[in-house]
């Protein structure tokens, strides 16, 4: 102990020492009972971050847990280390991604080891290195065999200032300017611009549909992440159909409302739309419209009149043609039909543009009589309905008229459509995995070969633009089918390519012949419980998803999900914000570990809140983290310094304060189990926070009597709170387990299991709670100031026998049921008055335990009160006080007599 609490950092060092001497962590190959626990895997930008201590802390909890449950967990840890920023880094200090990646590594590694978390580092995977990467070219070998790799001329997401191409989930919607932005770059903030460029795409539209329909069976997801998926697949049933554009033919459009077609009395094209490119050409408004005005993140739907027409196919009417900036080239056909009656968009559009806004969906009448047009005029009707102004197919219901105008209006066909596009996975960077190809003039693109792999990247050059394109010699090879002279493909992959899959190299990392071992894989797979931020909710999980699915089609696995269980941890705050550099409201983990320890981290965290919520950072709240292990430890030292500081033989059966310890001890385990099971971590640590609380008012109370407590209770007692608190707090943990005689690391300790009923340890806890309460508020009303004894009296039985027959009847008339029992009908007034109690109170009422077990309970319970009122107290039954003072009392609500 040192004078401001225990010597945290003596304590950490000595078990994480004896930990990796003994390789505490490592995990078998050979499994029967496999659990498989992973964090997110963190870029490492050379600092730990409270996000990434919840995180990790989260998973460490919850891998110990079910260790000392008797599972096989695996737990590993690596690094996320291809990517932009170490290049730009590099570039910035003049030396290269490879050393600064490694050397922040080597800090983030240090800084993990120093929280104490309990990874097999045998297992460390670091995508930056050939022997993971190759794989990366193995793979993308493989898709291609299995037809899912296309290379083709694209339009798309340029950022000027990363100077690289950004995947449609790496654009954030802002202020963007200029010609052709469409919203920022998510790393530098950059507008985004469009461009045509040569890239490669895996075809995960090929998996749209599964990956679509298999979120209904992630039941182990939150709710909010599912939708986020289904949206950003965003399949939409509906029907092609083609409109005669003036001077230019059939442009084809989607809708999914093909039954409102008599009402598009407008056409709109997207601002990159090839038509749109030709108008702005020759019209000056349009070129200012595309390059200066168009918004598609504005507030407003925005466009601009072209001088065109378009033909109605169902009513032959010309409608004007415009370009708008709500339309989009990548979502449907980049062009669409407006309906202002029937869309809030189109109506808004229609209303700012003097476009005619015209009804044809009525709202189906309900008693008969024919529909009746709605009033458009001030907002769209955007419900199914039945027909109106729609000539020959009045009258139809919307569903049936969708059906008939697709079949009868020539150019009409149904289609489904995707907003999800294949992934396109070219960089132009140097920091990322080579794309094993090599173009020839004479045989175009080549594979490199697999006994060719890995494609390594070549030194570092600092320059503009790519640097791979500066890298002569490693540029220019032979072509390995004809052997003439051949370029290397020099974009390498998206880093999401890297996590797509490496939850699969964890389980054999060392594996020379193939990126993992099949047998080991399935035995492991999927992830039981996977832990990381929502901001990876759709480019992360969905790529890992895709990539697993075509795995599994090439019979390299048996699952077809990745993981089971997710949970999206919450944000660390500081007074309401989110802690960034930028901000400047950053709290080092590695100050508070210096200072307070990393139990204290840890234990804090965790306790703040639950996994999922944000919360904010409190200094007070981790001192006083600080102040409870201090205690914790104090206690312990007490017990163990002995004999049993100063504890007592016997079996304590005749003790009731130590039957209550026992008790609670058992109900601890019970409902902290649970939570730990559900991940709520938070409220499992306030119940051994709690039993921490109860053994320090034992010792007290025991020593105020001048009795020692009973040895066996509160070692057992206080055994139980260390390993409760173990997965959180394990160096403490261990020291205390140590302390009281544990044998070997309390890692790999049994998890405690209750020794007594528990059934109805939550019945108890509120019989005594709710008892206490009432002597407070008693004391507080009648300002009791020192009170000679306190009575708390049982309910009679009768009144025990009338709850039943309340909770088990559905008579209308209870207090005529009740009464039909001789014991309760010879009670008189009294009866009828609880009669009429439990009458009222019907809908609430709510089992109690038995008048014994009541008894039993408030005896054990009795001590607490007594410390609290500094008076004795007695547990009366019905039978030993007045009847008067008897029927207050009620089953679980003890009366109160309070003498002065």
């Amino acid at each position: 102990m040192s004078d401001e609490g225990y010597d945290h950092a003596a304590v950490e060092r000595r078990w994480q020492a004896a930990w990796d001497e003994a390789d505490a962590y490592r995990t078998p190959d050979e499994v029967e009972d496999p659990t498989y626990v992973l964090g997110m895997y963190p870029y490492p930008s050379g600092q730990l971050h409270m996000g990434h201590v919840r995180n990790y802390t989260i998973t460490d909890a919850y891998a110990r847990f079910r260790r000392m449950r008797g599972d096989e967990v695996l737990h590993p840890m690596g690094w996320d280390a291809f990517g932009l920023p170490a290049e730009n880094a590099a570039k910035e200090r003049d030396t290269n991604p490879r050393d600064w990646t490694v050397d922040c590594i080597e800090t983030m590694k240090g800084q993990m080891e120093s929280m104490g978390f309990g990874y097999d580092w045998d297992r460390e995977v670091t995508t930056c290195t050939p022997e993971y990467y190759r794989w990366n070219q193995w793979l993308f070998r493989r898709f291609h065999e299995e037809g899912l790799v296309a290379r083709e001329a694209a339009e798309v997401n340029w950022c000027p200032t990363c100077e690289t191409v950004l995947a449609d989930e790496q654009v954030e919607g802002g202020d963007a300017e200029g010609p052709g932005a469409h919203g920022n770059c998510w790393r530098c903030g950059t507008a985004v611009q469009r461009r045509e460029l040569e890239q490669w795409f895996l075809k995960i539209t090929e998996y749209a549909d599964e990956l679509l329909e298999d979120i209904d069976d992630l039941e182990g997801w939150p709710d909010s992440v599912r939708q986020m998926q289904r949206n950003w697949i965003g399949r939409q049933e509906g029907s092609r159909v083609s409109f005669g554009v003036e001077g230019h033919g059939p442009v084809e459009a989607f809708t999914t409302r093909l039954d409102t077609i008599f009402g598009a009395t407008f056409f709109a094209l997207a601002p990159d739309h090839p038509i749109s490119e030709e108008l702005a050409a020759e019209d000056d408004d349009v070129r200012r419209f595309i390059e200066e005005e168009a918004d598609p993140d504005g507030d407003e739907p925005n466009g601009v009149r072209t001088d065109l027409t378009a033909t109605n196919p169902a009513t032959g009417e010309a409608v004007p043609v415009f370009v708008a900036d709500f339309v989009l080239s990548d979502v449907g056909t980049g062009a669409l039909m407006g309906v202002p009656g029937h869309d809030d968009r189109d109506h808004a559009f229609a209303s700012s543009m003097g476009v005619d806004v015209v009804p044809v969906v009525a709202p189906k009448p309900s008693d008969g009589k024919a529909p009746e047009a709605p009033d458009v005029s001030e907002s769209a009707f955007t419900d199914d309905g039945v027909l109106v102004n729609s000539g020959d197919y009045d009258g139809l219901p919307s569903a049936k008229a969708r059906e008939e105008l697709t079949a009868d209006v020539d150019s009409a066909e149904f289609h489904t459509q995707y907003r999800l596009r294949d992934w396109g996975i070219s960089r132009q960077r140097y920091w990322g995995t080579p794309i094993p190809v090599v173009n020839c003039e004479e045989c175009g693109p080549v594979l490199v070969p697999d006994e060719d792999l890995p494609v390594e990247l070549p030194e570092f050059i600092n320059t503009t633009g790519n640097p791979l394109d500066a890298a002569e010699a490693w540029k220019h090879v032979a072509c390995p089918e004809c052997g003439g002279d051949a370029v290397r493909e020099t974009d390498t992959m998206d880093t999401f390519v890297d996590s797509s899959w490496y939850f699969l190299r964890y389980v054999s990392p060392d594996l020379e012949t193939a990126p993992f071992d099949v047998e080991r894989a399935n035995d492991w797979m999927p992830v039981e419980q996977y832990v990381g931020g929502i901001e990876h909710a759709v480019m992360h999980l969905l790529y890992s998803r895709f990539v697993t699915k075509v795995v599994a089609d090439m019979d390299m696995l048996e699952h077809r999900e990745p993981f089971e269980n997710l949970l999206a941890q919450g944000m660390v705050q500081l007074e309401g914000e989110k802690m960034s550099k930028s901000k400047g409201n950053t709290v080092s983990p590695q100050r508070i570990v210096e200072e307070y320890g990393a139990d204290t981290a840890r234990l804090f965290i965790m306790q703040a809140a639950q996994p999922e919520r944000a919360f904010d950072w409190s200094e007070e709240g981790v001192r006083s983290t600080y102040r409870f292990l201090t205690r914790l430890t104090e206690l312990t030292s007490w017990f163990a310094d002995g004999p049993g500081g100063g504890a007592g033989s016997g079996n304590g059966a005749d003790d009731p304060v130590a039957a209550y310890v026992r008790s609670e001890a058992d109900a601890t385990v019970a409902v902290a189990t649970e939570d730990y099971d559900d991940l709520t971590f938070n409220t499992a640590l306030r119940e051994a926070q709690g039993l921490v609380g109860t053994l320090r008012s034992y010792r007290e109370y025991a020593g105020e009597r001048g009795e020692p407590v009973h040895a066996d209770t509160f070692e057992r007692a206080l055994t139980t709170a260390v390993k409760l608190l173990a997965p959180v707090a394990p160096h403490v943990a261990e020291e205390l387990y140590d302390d009281l005689g544990g044998d070997g690391f309390v890692v790999d300790a049994d998890w405690p299991e209750p020794a007594g009923e528990v059934e109805d340890a939550d019945e108890r806890r509120r019989l005594v709670e709710n008892t206490r309460e009432d002597v407070r508020q008693i004391v507080d009303v009648a300002d009791i100031t020192d009170p000679e004894r306190i009575d708390v009296v049982i309910a009679p039985e009768w009144k025990h026998r009338a709850l039943e027959i309340a909770l088990e009847s559905d008579a209308p008339n209870l207090i005529s049921e009740l009464m039909q029992e001789d014991e309760i009908r010879e009670q008189g007034d009294a009866a009828a008055s609880y009669g009429q109690d439990l009458q009222a109170e019907r809908e609430a009422l709510r089992p109690a335990m038995v008048p014994d077990r009541e008894y039993e309970s408030l005896e054990e319970a009795a001590w607490l009160i007594e410390r609290e009122f500094d008076a004795p107290v007695r547990v009366l039954r019905a039978g030993e006080v007045a009847d008067d003072l008897a029927n207050e009392a009620d089953p679980g609500r003890p009366a109160i007599d309070i003498e002065e």
